[in-house]
């Protein structure tokens, strides 16, 4: 039987624009969960763009800060560098400093990868944490209230890169994942533990991921180059937050900024 993906692209200006669109979006986002479930569980992504949506979200004069139930969060990474978690290019640090440093949050509610460990070992230690703090039981997933994804300019999403073995797995949450174009081990979760989460919604900016994105988006499967088609959430809603440079190549927005878009498998 054919599965179907609505996708709904907002477009917005510029990259602060799409910074702040951004903010919005988790705000309200962590706002349904909550009233919802009463609790958030968080998975988020690094990158230039969530860094500046990260600040915003914690600036107490931006409108963001005071509308975010931050005792009932949980925040855990869609992917880290094997580095430690100092480091200038851990994910952990980037989002400590730009939002958990500054806002009221226990350090029982974050949950980072331990990137300074063995990948392999920092996977299985992961993996055992997202099981250990949902509960799960023999094949459970946990399903993140809200995941967030960024896309690069190969069409990588979270550290599933082309033509890497993460592509390929089913069986397990978290994967260490060789990636060899950048001579580096990643962490990651899984694809299916991805699409399993309740919101998905990607930000991606930048005139250089324009064309990947029309692939991804209204090109021909071919997951083995391009794994952010990999991302179906077992909803069958896709959001992506987009600014008009990344946005160049797709059909062009209605009045309200809004590209609806459909994919068949």
């Amino acid at each position: 039987m054919a599965s179907l993906l609505k996708i709904t692209c907002d477009v917005v200006p510029d990259a602060q624009a799409l910074a702040r669109r951004g903010a919005e979006h988790l705000v309200e986002l962590i706002e349904e969960a909550h009233d919802a479930r009463g609790h958030v569980r968080l998975a988020i992504s690094g990158g230039s763009t969530p860094k500046v949506m990260f600040r915003l979200l914690a600036d107490p004069t931006q409108g963001f800060r005071q509308h975010i139930p931050w005792e009932a969060l949980e925040f855990f990474w869609v992917d880290e560098r094997m580095v430690p978690p100092d480091h200038p290019d851990s994910n952990y640090r980037m989002t400590r400093e730009a939002l958990l440093d500054l806002v009221p949050m226990r350090p029982e509610q974050i949950h980072r990868i331990e990137g300074e460990l063995d990948p392999h070992q920092a996977a299985d230690r992961y993996e055992f944490d997202l099981r250990r703090s949902f509960r799960l039981e023999g094949a459970e997933a946990p399903r993140f209230d809200i995941l967030a994804l960024g896309m690069g300019d190969d069409g990588h999403t979270a550290s599933l890169f082309p033509h890497t073995e993460a592509i390929h797995e089913m069986g397990r949450l978290v994967v260490a994942n060789h990636v060899p174009q950048k001579d580096t081990w990643r962490v990651t979760l899984t694809w299916p533990v991805i699409n399993h989460a309740r919101e998905v919604f990607f930000l991606i900016g930048g005139a250089e991921k324009s064309s990947v994105l029309h692939e991804v988006l209204l090109g021909p499967g071919d997951v083995e180059r391009l794994p952010s088609q990999l991302i179906w959430p077992a909803s069958g809603i896709l959001t992506m937050i987009l600014d008009q440079a990344a946005a160049a190549q797709l059909p062009a927005p209605d009045a309200n900024g809004i590209v609806q878009l459909e994919r068949t498998r």
